[in-house]
């Protein structure tokens, strides 16, 4: 791929191809065949990111793209730029807070000066100080590139320098800022790079998601890009390392109407039943606290999971999990005992009826 762009669908096509599909006159998604509900094609950033490192380290040139644009800022402000680049590694926090505030500015206020401010390197010093201990640098840190984003041509090297699941990090903590990160459209890429990502970049695209997936407009988003697909692959990897918080999220998406249906069509009983049965407690809890939700209102969950030996694995939970773990083991212990009785009451009056029509 030269150009990858996400369509509404969450799925990424090359963008000459899918254009000549909508082109041609088509509504839907290519590989989903849902109606797409936007015809707006959002660059994808992460896999262009990952094909350039691929290629780097394979010994072969990256697709060419356009040209950089070149800055018409004059001497003055490329040397005031350089002279807060210089604060920007200074071992003083007051020099790193003061420069990224100024940088956050210039950054703001034109385009030149967004080119000028990365190509003189700035974005990888800000992506370090995503991670100071000065709230308020990182604040400064997150904006000033955030505001670099807005050229196209920087939003690259934005992906590149790893700084994605930093900056959705430290906005999607604040409540505020999940609905503006949802809405930009960062979700999609970081489903990318929970599926597709080296380990590193997986766990912190599952430490964003879960944290902007609390907010209950981004969990249709996440699921609409297809994260319970990429989920469940991360529950039956054999050797997987994010067991742990691919339950996790299943656990927060699984309380949305999208995302419990995405969850049921996914075989999802089976693997649910086995981590109640032999998951770590935080497992057991997130994968009984799933099943609770799938099996509300939907009895066919319900008598799938009674065939897998759920009875058994969840008394084990009531009386040796931890307490949430109990409180979820108890939730479904009472909808099969109301289920069984149910169906005992049904053919009971179904048999009673039958005898008085002899």
């Amino acid at each position: 791929m030269k150009d990858p762009v996400i369509v509404s669908t969450g799925q990424t096509y090359e963008r000459t191809c899918i254009e000549k599909w909508l082109e041609a006159g088509h509504k839907t998604c290519p590989k989903t065949q849902q109606n797409l509900t936007s015809t707006v094609l959002i660059p994808n950033y992460v896999l262009r990111s990952l094909i350039a490192q691929w290629c780097e380290a394979n010994g072969i040139d990256p697709p060419q793209r356009a040209g950089r644009p070149t800055s018409a800022c004059t001497p003055a402000e490329r040397s005031l730029i350089n002279v807060l680049l210089t604060k920007l590694k200074s071992v003083s926090p007051d020099d790193q807070r003061t420069a990224a505030g100024e940088i956050r500015l210039l950054a703001k206020r034109n385009a030149d000066n967004r080119v000028a401010i990365a190509e003189a390197g700035a974005i990888p010093l800000l992506t370090h100080l995503l991670t100071a201990p000065d709230s308020r640098t990182q604040e400064h840190a997150v904006t000033a590139l955030l505001n670099l984003s807005i050229c196209e041509d920087n939003k690259g090297s934005i992906v590149s320098s790893g700084a994605v699941p930093g900056i959705v990090q430290v906005l999607s903590v604040i409540d505020e800022n999940k609905v503006t990160i949802g809405s930009l459209g960062a979700i999609p890429p970081l489903v990318l790079l929970l599926s597709e990502g080296t380990q590193r970049g997986k766990k912190d695209a599952a430490t964003a998601l879960f944290n902007l997936c609390i907010y209950q407009g981004n969990k249709g988003r996440a699921v609409r890009a297809g994260v319970i697909t990429t989920l469940m692959e991360l529950l039956t990897e054999p050797q997987g390392g994010m067991k742990d918080e691919a339950l996790a999220i299943l656990a927060i998406l699984s309380s949305h109407p999208e995302g419990k249906v995405a969850i049921g069509k996914s075989d999802a009983v089976r693997v649910l039943v086995e981590f109640i049965g032999s998951g770590s407690p935080r497992n057991k809890e997130n994968a009984a606290a799933v099943l609770v939700h799938l099996c509300s209102g939907d009895n066919k969950y319900l008598v799938e999971a009674q065939e897998l030996g759920v009875m058994g694995v969840l008394v084990d939970l009531l009386h040796h999990g931890t307490d949430r773990g109990k409180r979820k083991a108890a939730q479904l212990l009472e909808k099969i005992t109301r289920y069984t009785e149910q169906q005992k009451l049904s053919q009971t009056l179904s048999q009673a009826i039958a005898e008085s029509e002899e």
